[in-house]
């Protein structure tokens, strides 16, 4: 790695690339600090500030994705993750809508198509979203228990609310923007990348909360107990993310002429965790549906006081269990969406391949179908174990609510394919030195 950065500084394109890529980050970090108008930003800050504000709540997934500017308020308040949910929401579809399954077959020129769909998707989630945290911020909601939380938004008039929503939700499209510009003229992933900057953002001062709070030699036993956590944790994901099942394909040679062709052999990488970080984030939007509800119904039967109870604190038994059964069914659920053996099978036969010991065609994919399950099982339980144990095992340090399993993962995961990619450049340019 080190080895590879250096290389980076050495080489002029790759260094203009690295400096447009953080010249991107430093302006996407200043938008989130920018209050959307409209806004006092003076008792925005009292309430963040208060103990039971900036910790967590409802909104803390979004908040998470958002680098904090979402409680702040600021003009990229929703940061990245409308674009991600119209992206999800895209690719389920895909499976689902022939019109985009045909577009996705299509190449280069369909996925533009594709891109350009989630665009407006983005757009319009955009609007939805930010009319709702509008809408919760009069209400005084966004800070339950905040004295001058209905207070945050003076102006109520409706030129005002239209204001702040279309404020936001150009913000959301100029972070989509930045991202597809650090794609496209920058190092890595640019929507990995900004996702990495906004939870990465936050974890200093999760970390000092810790230590903060801590009782015991000055909170810096919890504190040390809290690195290593997230130290094995890191090391966790690093050995699974990278593990992959190699499914032996071999190319039968054909004679066209007096050439022949074919004859090699390849495989087909089955990765542990083929779902990726997909699944947490839809368990972590579902469990936050009964508690929004109880919250907004401002209701004080039994099954509301049930709820809050139960499914508003991470570290509660129910909540853990619920939480661990949503990971492991939408692992499953996502990977049999994403991933098709009948037409992995279809393309092996087609190009004259087959598996060794296995018959092209439907046998293919049974078999395909078959070692994707076995895979799956250990990928979702170490999904689970990767959102839980950090949780459960911060929050009894607690104010560590930023330092999720969700967050380690994701950092882990877009830094491994930040590294991959700026050694793949790097390569890249030793062969074209190379020729020249």
């Amino acid at each position: 790695m080190s080895s590879a950065l250096i290389q980076v500084f050495r080489t002029p394109d790759l260094r203009k690339k690295l400096a447009f890529t953080l010249g991107v980050i430093v302006l996407y970090r200043i938008g989130s600090h920018v209050p959307v108008p409209g806004i006092s930003y003076k008792n925005v800050q009292s309430c963040v500030n208060a103990a039971a504000s900036g910790s967590g709540g409802l909104l803390g997934l979004v908040n998470m994705f958002s680098g904090g500017a979402l409680l702040q308020i600021t003009v990229f308040a929703l940061g990245i993750l409308p674009y991600i949910t119209a992206s999800i929401i895209l690719q389920l579809l895909t499976a689902v809508i022939p019109r985009l399954e045909s577009l996705k077959k299509e190449g280069a020129a369909g996925q533009g198509k594709i891109t350009q769909y989630t665009r407006y998707l983005t757009v319009a989630l955009a609007v939805l979203q930010g009319t709702g945290l509008v809408a919760t911020a009069r209400s005084g909601a966004l800070f339950p228990g905040c004295p001058t939380a209905g207070s945050i938004v003076p102006d109520t008039s409706i030129l005002t609310t239209v204001v702040m929503v279309l404020t936001i939700t150009a913000g959301t499209a100029c972070v989509m923007w930045m991202g597809e510009l650090v794609s496209e003229r920058g190092v890595g992933n640019g929507m990995s990348l900004l996702i990495f900057i906004s939870i990465a953002s936050t974890l200093p001062a999760a970390l000092w909360a810790v230590k903060q709070q801590g009782e015991i030699a000055d909170g810096w036993l919890g504190f040390g107990a809290v690195v290593l956590v997230g130290l094995a944790m890191v090391g966790l994901v690093v050995f699974v993310e990278q593990a992959q099942r190699r499914v032996p394909v071999q190319y039968a040679k054909r004679m066209v002429g007096r050439k022949s062709y074919g004859g090699t052999a390849t495989y087909i990488p089955l990765k542990v965790n083929q779902a990726g970080v997909v699944p947490v984030i839809f368990a972590s939007s579902i469990l936050y549906v009964p508690a929004l509800i109880a919250q907004f119904s401002h209701s004080t039967s039994g099954w509301a006081m049930w709820i809050t109870r139960n499914f508003v604190k991470g570290d509660h038994p129910y909540y853990v269990a619920a939480y661990f059964l949503l990971i492991v069914f939408f692992a499953f659920f996502y990977v049999a969406i994403t991933f098709n053996p009948e037409e992995v099978a279809g393309n092996i036969k087609q190009a004259g391949g087959f598996i060794p010991g296995i018959r092209a065609g439907r046998p293919t994919a049974e078999y395909l179908s078959y070692v994707l399950n076995r895979l799956t099982w250990p990928g979702s339980l170490y999904l689970g174990l990767i959102a839980l144990v950090p949780t459960v095992a911060f929050a009894s340090f607690g104010g560590a609510n930023q330092l999720t399993g969700t967050s380690l993962l994701i950092i882990v995961s877009v830094g491994l394919e930040t590294v991959k990619q700026i050694n793949s450049q790097v390569e890249q340019h030793r062969y074209e030195g190379f020729l020249r």
